[in-house]
């Protein structure tokens, strides 16, 4: 099967996020001090994980196999951390920079696609979500962290709720761009403001007593 067609403003969309999303994958391979290729191949992961998924869901070539621009965009990603390296590893808080605006680019997109498919607007923010967050989640397995969508922090949430804005401005009847400007921004605001103040879920902990397993959330 073919791609989804869709227009200039998404593909840029959906490149810049590829580029953003592939700095974050390298930025933290090259923290963990991996070579070239290692930290590319994080980079990879990170920029098409979720789309891919998004996309065999669907039912269709996964978007960067007939497109070498998005190959390009990670390559883009690796060159940007190996020349400004000093930069981007060593000062606190530009992975999270990078992270938010790939999150939040690709759930507007991985949304869009979606609607373009036929499917209701409940599944389009369920692919949404699986685009901006799966490809984290693969970065985060292959070195071996606990995944930040399945830790305290407002991620996957961050997703969802931006979904729900991109619904609620499409109702109001702006043309396409206007819902999809404001689901990214809202996301990629709330994950900024979610790190700056540590807003999180409380976490789910346990404890054992006279060998009976009892989970208790305290």
């Amino acid at each position: 099967m073919v791609g989804i067609e869709f227009g200039t403003f998404e593909y840029s969309l959906e490149l810049i996020a590829t580029a953003f999303y592939a700095i974050s994958g390298v930025r933290l391979a090259a923290f963990k001090k991996f070579d070239w290729f290692g930290a590319y191949t994080i980079g990879f992961l990170t920029a098409f994980g979720g789309g891919t998924i998004r996309d065999l869901l669907l039912g269709v070539d996964p978007f960067w196999m007939d497109d070498v621009n998005y190959v390009i965009a990670t390559v883009v990603g690796l060159v940007t951390v190996i020349i400004f390296s000093k930069w981007l590893v060593r000062i606190e808080g530009t992975f999270y920079i990078f992270d938010a605006i790939g999150l939040g680019l690709f759930v507007d997109v991985g949304i869009y696609k979606t609607l373009m498919t036929g499917h209701p607007m409940w599944m389009a923010i369920m692919m949404g979500t699986i685009t901006g967050a799966m490809g984290g989640v693969l970065r985060d397995i292959f070195i071996n962290e606990v995944p930040l969508v399945f830790r305290k922090e407002v991620y996957a949430t961050a997703c969802i709720m931006g979904g729900i804005v991109y619904w609620l401005v499409g109702l109001l009847g702006y043309n396409a761009i206007v819902p999809q400007l404001c689901c990214a921004t809202f996301v990629i605001v709330l994950r900024f403001l979610a790190v700056k103040y540590n807003w999180s879920f409380p976490a789910i902990h346990y404890s054992f007593s006279d060998g009976n397993d009892e989970i208790k959330d305290t």
